[in-house]
């Protein structure tokens, strides 16, 4: 097992272009002749750029593998009442000789991810309106995921493990982030299961202009406690104005909010200790989150 404050994991299986050309040419031949482009590759999943509008999103590793079947077996449906696009798979790849595991084609979706450019204030209003419509209740049979939308107490201990590797070797912890995290350990669960996106940091969404135009990497999608979406108006949002008229728009309780900002030092930590391990953008998405916490509301 890697250790915990370990950066990006390797790649399990060698993905490349001519990979995604053989397996397309094996189980999607009418798509086979596109071009075909890398695009970007995360901690779980290699994406390619499939002619104008399409994608192939692939699982590096064998742990993402049952992730991306969560995505191709419940966001089409979810895709359909949602009011920002989401990448609901078209076609779905499986398992061959030259590739482990099942893969997806997606449309692609414009934009570029949060982390390179900022929102605009208006979009606090937007980002609320999503996740509304998003926090539905699940289905029984939906997925539920031992790392998100648990509570808050069964991530006590790696995220203060974390907190204390962090400040030891740096001054990137702000001082108010300890008692935002106690709050929020005391804060009880007051709402139901719902769906939940799982992983809205900055990369995870795509703005166009300033504006929110699509929510990607659903990998994490499951039913848990809605807070740990919310956690996206200090991940997004660097305005106050904005955080606070997002909050407004949502509604919720106050024990809510306070566990949503528990799950933003939990995402921050995790961003800022993940980016400094590798060099990634992670560690500056990590720092922003924390800062934003400490600057209201």
């Amino acid at each position: 097992m890697r250790p915990a404050h370990a950066g990006t994991p390797p790649a399990e299986a060698d993905i490349d272009a001519a990979l995604v050309k053989t397996l397309l040419q094996a189980q999607h031949p009418d798509l086979a002749d596109y071009r075909i482009e890398a695009f970007d590759s995360g901690w779980d999943n290699a994406m390619f750029r499939l002619g104008e509008d399409l994608s192939v999103r692939l699982p590096r590793r064998e742990a993402s593998a049952a992730l991306l079947g969560n995505e191709q077996r419940w966001l089409p449906a979810l895709a359909r009442r949602l009011p920002l696009p989401i990448p609901a798979p078209l076609r779905v790849g499986v398992a061959g000789a030259h590739y482990p595991w099942s893969w997806s084609v997606l449309p692609w979706l414009t934009g570029v991810t949060a982390d390179q450019c900022s929102l605009r204030a208006d979009q606090g209003v937007v980002l609320a309106n999503f996740l509304k419509a998003l926090h539905s209740r699940a289905p029984p049979k939906a997925p539920r995921n031992p790392y998100r939308g648990v509570p808050l107490a069964l991530r006590a201990q790696t995220t203060e493990e974390r907190m204390e590797r962090l400040e030891r070797g740096s001054a990137l912890i702000p001082g108010h982030v300890r008692s935002v995290w106690k709050r929020a350990l005391d804060a009880p669960v007051d709402v139901e299961d719902t769906w939940i996106h799982g992983d809205l940091h900055a990369r995870n969404v795509l703005v166009a202009d300033g504006r929110l135009s699509a929510i990607i990497d659903w990998g994490d999608l499951c039913q848990g406690d809605c807070a740990t979406d919310l956690a996206a108006v200090w991940m997004w949002l660097p305005d106050a104005q904005a955080r606070a008229t997002a909050m407004t728009q949502y509604g919720g309780s106050t024990a809510t909010w306070l566990r949503a900002r528990g799950w933003a030092v939990f995402f921050g930590v995790v961003l800022l200790e993940m980016g400094l391990a590798d060099g990634s953008c992670y560690a500056a998405m990590g720092e922003m989150t924390l800062h934003n916490l400490s600057k209201g509301p």
